[in-house]
């Protein structure tokens, strides 16, 4: 009787946890989308999104957004290029190739990368990313492509770790009726296991996307912050995450109503990319 009572008030409390999730995530997307519509409306949903101006301080001011669309894209593409393969391989090696006392120290670093602030991070692409790439490409050094190596960097535990555990979770009869057909170790790994794992490892790269697109302080100190169209990537951009995070502090009225309405596209960004990858798992399966 007693192990009923337990039981049935573990279920409770884990129902109450999980609705509390829930709840939360209703509460957010209701306070974005109650007050960031109404400023798109004012403003014109196509002059917001697709302006190419943005002067909130301008008489009559100027909110169009698109200029930090393009931005974010760029970033968040730079550091998927750099990231994903790096991340992916490095992976492959920790789960296959690793010797044992290399993974020992190996792991913890990984995990250790992960633990490390954004603004770290944000420290030590100014010190180093910075002009590093104003030396070699000579640059003004805060770019997107410095934007997005960081990026690339902060990424790499999260697909390393999820695709790591992946590639581990494929059974290893797959690995040993490969290589009982003749294939070598490495034949059977990229072709065989790696293939098998391609679910959790899509999920470790939309994990990964989710943070580049979301990351604010490192990119802001990084990436140059400049609200207008980029022409290369050597170029300073401005990303919708720090156009919200530098202008919120001092804003008001519309203005403060169409960074809102900015968090609402940033929001809406990540909400497609979660629902592009469920149904590319879905493919999958």
């Amino acid at each position: 009787m007693k192990q009923r009572v337990l039981e049935l008030v573990f279920r409770i409390l884990f129902l109450i946890a999980a609705l509390a999730s829930i709840l939360a995530v209703i509460l957010i997307c209701i306070f974005l989308f109650a007050n960031g519509f109404p400023p798109m409306a004012e403003i014109g949903v196509f002059d917001f999104l697709f302006g190419m101006d943005w002067s909130p301080v301008d008489v009559p001011p100027s909110f169009g957004i698109f200029p930090m669309i393009v931005g974010s894209l760029y970033v968040t593409a730079g550091a998927i290029i750099i990231g994903v393969p790096i991340g992916i391989l490095t992976a492959v090696f920790m789960a296959k190739f690793c010797p044992k006392r290399l993974y020992r120290p190996l792991k913890p670093a990984v995990e250790l990368l992960a633990g490390i602030p954004s603004i770290v991070y944000g420290f030590f692409g100014m010190v180093v990313l910075v002009p590093l790439v104003r030396e070699l490409f000579d640059s003004k050094g805060a770019s997107i492509l410095t934007a997005s190596i960081l990026l690339g960097i902060m990424i790499l535990p999260t697909i390393i770790g999820v695709s790591e555990s992946a590639i581990r979770a494929v059974p290893n009869s797959y690995y040993e009726g490969a290589l009982a057909l003749g294939a070598s170790h490495e034949r059977s790994v990229f072709f065989v296991m790696l293939p098998a794992a391609k679910s959790g490892i899509m999920a470790g790269i939309v994990l990964g996307i989710g943070r580049a697109i979301g990351e604010t302080m490192a990119v802001m100190m990084v990436a140059g912050n400049q609200a207008r169209m980029p022409d290369s990537i050597l170029e300073g951009v401005r990303t919708l995450t720090a156009n919200i995070v530098m202008e919120m502090g001092y804003a008001a009225d519309l203005h403060r109503e169409a960074l809102i309405a900015t968090a609402v596209v940033l929001f809406v960004f990540i909400l497609i990319i979660n629902l592009c990858f469920s149904l590319l798992k879905r493919r999958m399966k």
